[in-house]
């Protein structure tokens, strides 16, 4: 099981067979699913689609596949009993979930010889954005960086996710296609400007004629053709749609930004990076000149995340700084500083089938998360395997204040939390632990008989309501803790179970469809606080609820 290097929430995993925690014996009878997948609108079958249906829990499961015959029809048989995803793929096709958004899969609970005949999957056409890049005399600009985007919610912040991205070919042309129906924004970004990279590194200094090079450049561009990214228009896409969106690029004046870096060790290289905070991505580096001094041409206004790394040294150093640019910057100053090392300590409370080695620890920063990171610094990883006595390191720790989260390999922990974190005699499991270079130490004890909270989500008319988003929203004062929450969907019977849930006070919700992560953002969660369900668990506690899901119009 490959587990992401960044957890922002920790999944909570059933176990096979609903009600038991064992694995099944090899000798129990394998369930079956079967079903058909058609193309929508209308009833045409859809051939040669491939079905995935991959176990939530690796240890006790497996991972199966089908292709659907000429009628649209699969069948797979002797699946181990457990809780699993099923995905339906086509080329050209997308299967769509609730609110009309790409569907994320469905979730299977499956018994002992259990049979699901009749699963109904329903494709849709992909839509396509295609066009062409031009330069200000009409000429075709080749090697032009295409973007589509969305607006989503990642830790409960809005933000632009990119969704396909294609570079123009020579004739300027360029087509994204398999995006799901919806609200996109579309940019375009030139091609690199040799020529002023080689400015920057002082090869260059002067056009032919003598005088000193112009300070323009083209700028990234955002449809209708503005280089504000506030002035962007979104398009609208409808299934199987082809739009056309094409740009003209014009030099305009450039902007850039001056500075500096200091404290660099002799005999080590330092190196300037630019990331966009809207985007995520790194869009432009310079190169550092002997004496310490940098250029970062060609950026376009916005909100940005400048970083100078020095990885060449004994020990990997960095620093960072925030900039909104509107105008050319002069005279900033980068000073990087050596990584922290956080040593840690985990002490086990309880019995638990998964042993320490089997489980990993996530080291992850409690600041609002507006840059979505990107940077990999010094080789700095926050996801480290616990070594059998319990112990974990992390090694060059970027400045700023984070906190421990248990992350479970293949369902191993899955029922563990964290009762607390001591440093220097202080319990910093609320507070977060400061990191400002040096040496951390870190003392912590995880329980593992987290509360377990299962169910049903039923709609008005007591019915059940299958792939609803089931989640344990903590306590107001905790609320910018995301490890605190907790989040599952509902299976074909409407079911969920949410486990490992630390000793708290809760509001518990069923949204039909939710965009992204907004439900880690207060202020989303406030306008539904009506109809969310109070809960209080303490360690160890087994709870049962129905929910009445929150339908997908009535989202804000």
């Amino acid at each position: 099981m490959k587990l992401p290097v960044t957890s922002l929430l920790v999944f909570v995993l059933a176990p096979a067979g609903w009600g038991q925690n064992a694995v099944a014996p090899k000798s129990a009878p394998g369930a079956t699913i079967g079903g058909v997948v058609r193309k929508d609108p209308g009833e045409e079958p859809v051939k040669k689609a491939l079905i995935e249906v991959i176990a939530e829990n690796q240890s006790e499961g497996g991972d199966y596949t089908a292709t659907t015959e000429l009628d649209g029809s699969f069948r797979i048989e002797g699946i181990l009993p457990g809780r699993y995803h099923l995905f339906a793929e086509r080329t050209g096709l997308l299967e769509m979930g609730k609110s009309h958004a790409r569907s994320e899969g469905r979730l299977l609970t499956l018994g002992p010889g259990q049979e699901l005949k009749d699963l109904q999957i329903r494709l849709q056409a992909a839509a396509v954005v295609r066009g062409r890049v031009t330069d200000e005399d009409g000429d075709p600009m080749a090697e032009a960086q295409v973007s589509v985007f969305k607006q989503s919610y990642k830790a409960g912040r809005s933000q632009w996710e990119q969704v396909g991205s294609e570079r123009t070919n020579d004739l300027g042309e360029f087509r994204i296609a398999n995006l799901a129906a919806g609200n996109y924004y579309v940019s375009v970004s030139p091609p690199p400007d040799f020529k002023n990279l080689i400015e920057g590194a002082g090869v260059v200094a002067k056009l032919e004629t003598g005088t000193p090079a112009a300070g323009t450049s083209y700028q990234t561009t955002y449809y209708p053709g503005t280089a504000d990214r506030g002035q962007a228009a979104p398009i609208q896409l409808h299934s199987g749609d082809e739009f056309p969106v094409n740009f003209s690029l014009s030099p305009s004046p450039s902007l850039s930004i001056r500075g500096s870096v200091v404290n660099v060790p002799a005999q080590a290289s330092a190196s300037v990076m630019l990331q966009s905070r809207d985007f995520g991505s790194i869009l432009n580096g310079a190169e550092i000149q002997k004496d310490g001094s940098f250029v970062i041409r060609g950026v376009s206004p916005g909100t940005y995340t400048i970083l100078a790394t020095v990885e060449s040294s004994v020990v990997p150093m960095m620093a960072r700084e925030s900039l909104q640019v509107a105008s050319s910057i002069e005279g900033v100053k980068l000073v990087p500083q050596p990584g922290a090392v956080v040593r840690g300590h985990l002490r086990v409370e309880g019995k638990s089938r998964a042993g320490l080695g089997d489980v990993f620890l996530s080291l992850e920063s409690s600041e609002p998360v507006t840059d979505a990171g990107g940077f990999i610094f010094g080789g700095f990883s926050n996801l480290v395997r616990l070594g059998a006595d319990g112990s974990a390191e992390w090694k060059g720790v970027p400045p700023g204040n984070y906190y421990v989260q248990v992350v479970s390999e293949s369902g191993a922990g899955q029922d563990w939390f964290l009762k607390s974190t001591m440093l220097g005699g202080a319990d910093t499991r609320d507070g977060g632990i400061n990191v400002n270079g040096g040496t951390v130490s870190v003392a912590m004890v995880a329980s593992t008989q987290g509360a377990l909270v299962d169910g049903v989500v039923v709609d008005q008319k007591s019915e059940p309501v299958t792939t609803a988003i089931v989640v344990a929203v903590p306590e107001t004062r905790l609320r910018g803790r995301i490890e605190r929450y907790r989040k599952t969907v509902t299976d074909q019977s409407g079911r969920f179970r949410l486990r490992g849930m630390p000793p708290g006070d809760y509001a518990v919700f069923a949204w039909e469809s939710v965009d992204g992560e907004a439900y880690l953002n207060p202020d989303f969660v406030k306008g539904y606080e009506a109809q969310g369900t109070s809960l209080t668990v303490k360690e160890g506690d087994r709870k049962t609820l129905q929910l009445g899901v929150i339908p997908a119009a009535e989202e804000q």
